[in-house]
């Protein structure tokens, strides 16, 4: 069977195959609608404009990259699935990679997506060595961070006041009547998580409760892990009444802690997390939670980094969300 053109998509579509082309290219003045009509025609036709050779030319190529650390975490997956919502709606296709918030990962595959000449690439990972971002930005490929934020670095980000989420959920257990808390962390180099921490923190402080080191615990994030932390947590004498668990799977993980070891929630321990993602309304209690609006966040962060491969001089923007609390049943009044 004969592969599709150029030809034969103008000829299908009704226009010139200069319109075809700008189109792919995202040039010419060619409308939403016009433009809309030809990707679907191009689609129906399953017509595949050569990547390769549109980056050798210097085109765009409709591709972009998303790092995230982890697919199996549902906030990440849920930040997967709308970026490609959005990218197929925008005729681009996405390069999804899980970094689990590794450096040698996001590296190997940074220099990945920079062989496939993508037009961006969107970062939702942790990235302490920030040189990698640096030698990117050089090289004009446009960057955003996602639910992240590299203060050292001028690049578009969009992410949520993870500060204020911390305190909102300090206030929440702290009205309730909690006065022993504990946190379960992810790991320190993951900035969302070090701001919660001292949103949560600053909260208490407020109110002159104390908390000391050893009530902050780190983990990896992973149900596994919050079930393990919260267990050593929950076998002390003067364990806490309440958790705050900087992830909805870590929460997850100190709900299945209590369950075995006989704690009944809330009622002898309130678990609270963060992201509020559809686990958190499958868990037996429901789970109290701070969302993020995962939603606009995706948004925001594809509409920019789509519009800055266009404009490369655009002024950096810093584009800070509010979390709200969503009170469920896993959080109530200390016995």
């Amino acid at each position: 069977m004969k592969a599709t053109t150029i030809y034969d998509v103008a000829k299908e579509a009704g226009v010139s195959i200069a319109s075809v082309s700008n189109a792919i290219n995202g040039k010419g003045n060619i409308g939403k609608k016009k433009r809309d009509e030809i990707f679907k025609v191009m689609e129906r036709l399953q017509y595949q404009p050569s990547v390769i050779a549109s980056a050798l030319m210097g085109k765009k190529t409709f591709t972009l990259g998303l790092l995230i650390p982890d697919v199996s975490n549902p906030f990440f997956a849920e930040i997967a699935r709308s970026v490609e919502d959005l990218a197929h709606h925008a005729g681009y296709s996405v390069i999804v990679c899980s970094t689990d918030n590794q450096d040698e990962r996001v590296e190997k595959y940074i220099r990945l997506l920079e062989q496939k000449s993508v037009d961006g690439i969107m970062i939702g990972t942790g990235v302490e060595n920030t040189e990698i971002l640096l030698q990117l930005a050089e090289k004009s490929v446009p960057i955003i961070m996602i639910a992240r934020e590299v203060s050292s670095m001028p690049v578009h980000s969009v992410l949520t006041d993870d500060f204020k989420g911390g305190t909102l959920a300090a206030e929440h257990l702290l009205q309730l009547g909690h006065r022993r808390l504990a946190v379960l962390s992810e790991n320190f180099k993951v900035s969302s998580s070090v701001e919660r921490v001292r949103g949560f923190k600053f909260a208490l402080f407020e109110a002159g409760v104390a908390i000391e080191p050893e009530d902050v615990v780190s983990c990896v994030s992973t149900i596994r892990d919050g079930r393990r932390a919260a267990e050593e947590l929950i076998r002390r004498d003067d364990g806490p009444t309440a958790l705050f668990c900087c992830n909805d799977l870590l929460a997850i993980g100190a709900l299945q802690a209590a369950k075995e070891a006989g704690v009944r929630v809330p009622e002898e321990l309130s678990v609270i997390g963060f992201d509020n993602t559809i686990l958190s309304t499958v868990t037996n209690p429901m789970l109290t939670t701070i969302a993020q609006p995962m939603e606009q966040m995706v948004k925001l962060a594809f509409d920019l980094l789509v519009g800055q491969s266009e404009r490369e001089d655009a002024i950096k923007q810093r584009i800070v969300m509010q979390p709200e609390l969503i009170v469920r049943e896993s959080t109530g009044k200390p016995q």
